[in-house]
């Protein structure tokens, strides 16, 4: 089977230990990931073959994400080496009434500083069938922006499916690009795009139409985001879909959870998911984007089966501590079946 390949920046992430504030923490928990590994780690875990390119310092803590990479069996012979450190960001983690928090320190980091002419995409992509990318890569420099519109050039001249999860991230956008112009070149090479109404509102001024997002609540309802994927497409007309996740947010502890996928002509959308006691919320919408490649190419005629899989994957990512996905074929499609039960397996 022909490869995904993957392209973004992995981080090391601290987070005090269980629900600690930053300000009671003697010690934090180390965790290694991204948004784009995140999506390669849940790729190999389904037994697809991926790339994961990516800048890495030739350190000591560059080579302990390295090989964080090799375990999960991601690949990493294209990670260009070079740089002087490791992006980093903190993570408090909420509960109840009080959110999570997250804090960076990746600026200098050695995927920030890579550039157009560092990776050999042409043969990065050889005997690939899919390339993934994320909004966060472009927002951390503009040189990594340059360096992404150039993967995209080729994968698209090769002839390769390429996805984006847009991932707007305010905290990032800290340089003097223009995000509009950049994200819209970078996205108008897309076949597949994910995004919420944040990130097509924030990057190209897209707002859905009947729907209040301060007031979402546990009735988010799949139908209002309609006109986003409708106006989406008309400006992105390679896209052959447009999906979305559709998260209510009750508390930081409890969320409901589910999405919809337009072809241009459907509005498919998934069964809606309690997750009542969150272990951790961070990398859900990897965990999806993750799943639904892998979905999306093993049920190429079956989109409904496509994202209901995406949706149940990323549902189950929310009791799994870190960044990545570990759950298995089985314990997906055991979800998908209807059963939640949680019950010992023996």
């Amino acid at each position: 089977m022909k490869k995904v390949v993957t392209f973004g920046e992995i981080m090391l992430r601290l987070a005090p230990p269980g629900f600690l504030r930053f300000s009671q923490a003697n010690s934090f928990d180390v965790v290694y990931g991204g948004g784009e590994s995140n999506v390669a780690v849940s790729l190999a875990n389904y037994g697809l073959p991926v790339e994961f390119v990516t800048r890495l310092p030739k350190t000591d803590i560059g080579q302990c994400a390295l090989m964080e990479m090799r375990k999960r069996n991601v690949g990493t012979q294209y990670i260009v080496e070079g740089g002087d450190r490791l992006g980093i960001y903190f993570l408090e983690t909420g509960a109840v009434s009080r959110g999570s928090k997250v804090v960076y320190d990746r600026a200098h980091s050695a995927m920030s500083e890579i550039k157009p002419g560092m990776v050999d995409w042409s043969e990065v992509f050889k005997e690939a069938q899919w390339f993934h990318w994320t909004g966060i890569t472009p927002a951390i420099s503009q040189s990594a922006a340059d360096a992404c519109l150039e993967a995209v050039r080729v994968a698209s001249s090769m002839g390769i499916t390429i996805s984006t999860d847009l991932n707007y991230r305010a905290k990032l956008w800290k340089y003097d690009g223009n995000r509009e112009k950049i994200m819209t070149e970078l996205t108008s090479y897309c076949d597949i795009i994910l995004g919420n109404e944040e990130d097509a509102e924030m990057h190209f001024g897209i707002k859905p139409e009947g729907l209040d997002i301060t007031t979402q609540g546990e009735h988010v309802k799949a139908e209002a985001f309609r006109s986003v994927c409708e106006q989406m497409q008309a400006k992105f007309p390679r896209a052959k879909k447009i999906i979305t996740t559709l998260r209510g947010s009750i508390s930081a502890s409890h969320n409901t959870w589910a999405g919809v996928l337009y072809d241009g002509e459907t509005m498919y959308e998934s069964a809606q998911y309690q997750i009542t006691h969150i272990v951790d919320r961070v990398g859900g919408g990897d965990s999806f984007m993750g799943a639904l490649i892998y979905g999306l190419i093993h049920y190429p005629e079956d989109d409904q089966r496509a994202l209901d899989y995406a949706v149940a994957a990323s549902c189950l990512k929310h009791t799994i501590k870190g960044d990545a996905n570990l759950v298995t074929i089985p314990e997906i499609e055991k979800l998908m079946s209807g059963d939640a039960s949680g019950r010992v397996a023996r």
